[in-house]
This record gives C-alpha cells, sequence and structure tokens, in this order.
C-alpha cells in the first residue's frame, strides 16, 4: 500500500513559520535580474493545447493557475515563444520569477521599483504594449496592488502565476476583484502526452501502430501527465511521491497548520480507495481507531485538498438543489499519477474521462455529475445538455445488459438521447427502445473531441 511520508518535511515546515523581513533590493540587482531572464534561451518545449489569449483589449490580467507541477511556468514560455514568433523584440517581454534567490523578502515597493528600472532601460516601450509574465507572485507582498496600478498606467498585458501555501494557485484571480480572467493548466492530457513521447496520430492506423497507441494509453492511464514524471519516464515513481508530498506539506499542512497529520494521512488514502466518499463513515471508523477529530474538521480537510487542485468531489444528479448537495460525492483526483498504479482499471478509466471533461471546461457539480437511482443502476456522468456517459473497460456478455439499461432508465428519467459507452478499444452503435448508444473506445475520445 502506498504511503505518503511527510518526515523529511518536519524541518521545513518549522522554518517557514521564523518572521521573513523584507530587505531593499538594490538596482544594479534588478538591472541583473532582468537582463538574465531576457537573455536566457526559452527551453524547448511541449506545446500545451491551450488557448490563452497574448492580448486583451480589455484591461484585464491573465491568471495562469492550476496545481502544483502542472507546467504553469512552461505555459508562460510557450505564450513568451508566441510572441516572439509574431515579431515581438525580447525587450518588450519581461519575466520574472519571483522564487529567485536574488529577490528574496521582495514587497510591492521593490516591484514598483522594477518596473521603473525596466522602463528606465528601454524608454521607447513606455509608448508600446509590453507583456508582464511574473511567475510565482505571492513571493511579493501587496502584489495585487500593484499589477491593478500598472495596468491603469501603462500598456501592459500580464500573466501571472503561483501556487504555495502562501497563496493557493486559485486565489490568485481572487485578489484582483474582477481584474483578471483565469486559465487552469492540468497536467498533460492524452494528446500532450502523445506529443512528449512523438507519437503521431495518423487517420489509418497498421496494427502495430495500434498496438503502440494502446501501450501508451495504458502507460499514461497508470502513470499519468505530471510532465515531470512524463519527461523522466525511469524516475517517475519517485518524482510522484515528491509531488505528494511537497503538495500535501507545503499547501496543506503548513498553510493550515495542521496537527493531526496521521488523520490527513488516512483521509488521503481512503479518498484513493473509495468510489463514493461518506465523510460520515469515515469519521465512524476514525472513531473505531480511537482517533479523535470532529466531522467539520474532516469537512475542512476535504476543503483544503480541493483548494489545492488535487481532489474533485462529483455529485448525484438531481433537480433538487438540496438533494444534489446531500448526496454522496464520488471522489477524481487531478491525475492518474496520484493513484500510483494501485487502483483498478475501471476506476482509473473514470478518472481519465472525467479530467478530459475537466479540460474540456465541463464543471463538476454545475454541468456535469453522475446519476444513481434507488436501485443502484449508475450512469458514471451527467453532461448538462450533451450527454450521458459510461465507463467500462469491455463490454461483455456479463455486463452489457447492466450497462446499457441503466444508460436507457436515465435516459427516459432525465430525458437525454445522447448516450454514450466508452471501452477500452470496442466500437459500435447499439439500438434500443428507440435510443442509440455510441460505444466509442477510449482513446479516440481523448484525442477527437467530435468523436
Amino acid at each position: 500500500m502506498f504511503d505518503i511520508s511527510f518526515g523529511f518535511l518536519y524541518r521545513e515546515i518549522f522554518i517557514i513559520y521564523f518572521p521573513i523581513y523584507s530587505i531593499v533590493i538594490d538596482r544594479e540587482t534588478i538591472v541583473e535580474v532582468i537582463k538574465d531572464y531576457q537573455e536566457m534561451d526559452l527551453p524547448d518545449l511541449i506545446k500545451r493545447d491551450i488557448d490563452i489569449p497574448l492580448d486583451l483589449k480589455i484591461k484585464r490580467a491573465i491568471s495562469i493557475i492550476g496545481p502544483r507541477r502542472a507546467g504553469k511556468t512552461y505555459t508562460m514560455f510557450q505564450l513568451m515563444k508566441n510572441l516572439l514568433s509574431k515579431r515581438v523584440v525580447r525587450d518588450r517581454i519581461l519575466y520574472i520569477n519571483f522564487e529567485d534567490y536574488r529577490l528574496e523578502g521582495i514587497n510591492h515597493s521593490d516591484l514598483e521599483k522594477i518596473i521603473e528600472v525596466y522602463y528606465e532601460m528601454y524608454p521607447e516601450n513606455s509608448r508600446l504594449k509590453v507583456w508582464f509574465f511574473l511567475d510565482e507572485i505571492q513571493n511579493v507582498e501587496g502584489w495585487e496592488k500593484v499589477v491593478r496600478n500598472i495596468m491603469d498606467r501603462w500598456n501592459i498585458q500580464v500573466f501571472l502565476s503561483g501556487s504555495s501555501s502562501k497563496l493557493l494557485s486559485r486565489e490568485i484571480a481572487t485578489q484582483l476583484r474582477g481584474r483578471t480572467l483565469t486559465y487552469i493548466v492540468y497536467p498533460f492530457s492524452f494528446k500532450e502526452f502523445l506529443r512528449a513521447r512523438d507519437f503521431r496520430i495518423e487517420k489509418y492506423m497498421s496494427s502495430y501502430k495500434k498496438n503502440m497507441l494502446l501501450n501508451l494509453l495504458n502507460e499514461y492511464m497508470v502513470y499519468g501527465g505530471y510532465p515531470e514524471a512524463v519527461i523522466e519516464r525511469e524516475r517517475r515513481m519517485k518524482i510522484l511521491r515528491e509531488i505528494w508530498d511537497v503538495t500535501i506539506a507545503r499547501d496543506i499542512i503548513d498553510r493550515w497548520r495542521i496537527r493531526n497529520i496521521k488523520a490527513l494521512k488516512l483521509l488521503i488514502r481512503a479518498l484513493r480507495e473509495s468510489r463514493e466518499f461518506s465523510i460520515h463513515k469515515f469519521y465512524r471508523y476514525l472513531k473505531s481507531l480511537g482517533l479523535k477529530i470532529s466531522k467539520n474538521t474532516l469537512y475542512n480537510y476535504m476543503e483544503y485538498l480541493n483548494d489545492s487542485l488535487i481532489i474533485f468531489p462529483l455529485k448525484k444528479y438531481s433537480p433538487s438543489y438540496k438533494d444534489v448537495e446531500m448526496s454522496i460525492p464520488k471522489i477524481f483526483f487531478v491525475d492518474n499519477g496520484l493513484y500510483m498504479g494501485e487502483e483498478a482499471l475501471g476506476k482509473m478509466m473514470e478518472n481519465l474521462v472525467f479530467m478530459e471533461l475537466k479540460r474540456r471546461n465541463y464543471v463538476e457539480n454545475e454541468n456535469l455529475f453522475y446519476w444513481k437511482n434507488s436501485l443502484g443502476r449508475e450512469v458514471d456522468f451527467v453532461v448538462i445538455d450533451r450527454e450521458l456517459i459510461q465507463v467500462c473497460y469491455e463490454l461483455t456478455y456479463e455486463n452489457r445488459d447492466r450497462e446499457i439499461r441503466s444508460l436507457i432508465e436515465a435516459s427516459k428519467k432525465l430525458n437525454f438521447r445522447n448516450l454514450r459507452i466508452l471501452t477500452w478499444n470496442q466500437e459500435d452503435t447499439i439500438s434500443v427502445n428507440n435510443r442509440k448508444i455510441k460505444v466509442t473506445p477510449l482513446w479516440k475520445w481523448l484525442i477527437d473531441k467530435s468523436a
């Protein structure tokens, strides 16, 4: 059984609690930082399928958020390369990573000084459009005041990113009070994973190429799409464990100063192993172990994991808002790699489908639910105004009637005509009671929205 270790992080947690005093960043250091970043070679990138605009007609910053290690910084680099490809000269692009040791202790006054020095170095740009990429912005005390000011004062398109125990990724947008548009970067989609593996999808594939594709899908399903784990294949398990440790320790234990670490570890294990998760049942389980913790605290732990973009609880569909809120949620993780290859293939397929729906801009508990009736018949995903989706590894003689009956019953109850079953590699159209069910291979659905 996979265990999450926090031991090596206790020392870091203790150190973080010491107050950090602001120091003045001198002009020479600022010039050096600006020039270093402008002269650095942008790394080779795996193109991300994220449509982030390079320019807005309204004065708003663009917030690039996402879980730790999903590739937010490299997304900024991709945007910078796109600008350069459009013949925007490099000195009109300012990139600053505020985790640079030379900027330790930086505050809003220092950030204002960086802007001033930039325009001193390039005075001609005061009359031109410029692009500022401010990475790990949470390290700047009072950053939001400066960002609002420079957007009003100059012709600047600002891009922001960050995630840490100081400022959760999704909080960046709220700090600007409606002055930002938010884009979420998740770990690699399957299409991006194939791109990283230099595998090219062809309309007509040989059996050899098809088998290679299915092998890659199996790898993606088991180990997920965290960019570092995809690129460093031989070290991926070590990387995934480290992502768990850092995310939990810094984003949750450190930020919320959690004392009952054992209960948190047991909660995470239960979330990973559960199909549907009841706080009430888990509370009783902890009580049977002699662990003292309140239900409210457990609900808080769930919120912390969700705020850190680690887990997503999916509620059961009902026309009644009250019934939706009272339903027992199914739990999904932001990436299959966080299961560490320990879950059943059916559950991991379902997690892939959920995250792909998230990438397609469906929002859990708003226009994305699951369905279950009093007899226990279930449909994995209710995609409002689109379709019902059932996920199973393979339609067999034993499960075929059950999977189809659940879809048909839900379609009548919810008045849906578009029905789909996603399988590993089966493709078919099934007609039942004047309704057609589209059976689609998972790989085809993942790479083609129109499949």
